[in-house]
């Protein structure tokens, strides 16, 4: 069954959505980012099921640069002008290495050692050491950001659809 609308109720449910504006884009921001949060920290080393092993970097290993993409971005929006403005970061060093690929080359390392259990040590005193590297010279790019900017992007347009059909009916 279909429902007629006059353009007066038309009119007045435009006056309310005007309104009630700001309220919808700051929600579909602050979600939006969330969701791009999301998408970042999981493109992310360490990521589950890639057999990427030991080799990758000490703080990927313990999820250092995974967790700051949660503590430095901002998802609860800020106005500025007509915009509502919220930011996805990642203020870890070395994250723009990790996101965008980098030269690895082989160097000495005084001190590191591999123990009885097949893992990387130091000595304290810095006796010994090891060459590193590897046999790769360049590093591939995960482009963490970038997929959190696409998933950002889908989830501004899926929630907007949905919040003003929302308010419309």
């Amino acid at each position: 069954m279909s429902e007629t609308i006059t353009l007066a109720q038309l009119e007045k449910k435009l006056q309310q959505l005007q309104a009630d504006l700001p309220r919808i884009l700051q929600r579909t921001a602050k979600l939006a980012t969330m969701k791009a949060v999301e998408v970042a920290a999981e493109a992310t080393p360490p990521k589950a099921g890639t057999g990427r092993g030991g080799y990758i970097g000490k703080n990927m290993l313990t999820g250092e640069l995974k967790a700051a993409w949660a503590t430095d971005s901002v998802t609860t929006p800020a106005k500025s002008g007509n915009n509502y403005v919220t930011t996805l970061a990642n203020n870890q060093q070395y994250a723009s290495y990790v996101e965008n690929g980098h030269v690895l080359n082989k160097h000495f390392v005084p001190g590191l050692y591999i123990d009885e259990d097949g893992l990387l040590s130091r000595h304290l005193d810095g006796s010994g050491g090891l060459v590193v590297g590897t046999k790769t010279r360049w590093v591939k790019g995960e482009f963490m950001a970038e997929k959190g900017k696409r998933a950002y992007q889908k989830a501004i347009e899926s929630l907007l659809r949905k919040e003003i059909e929302r308010a419309m009916r």
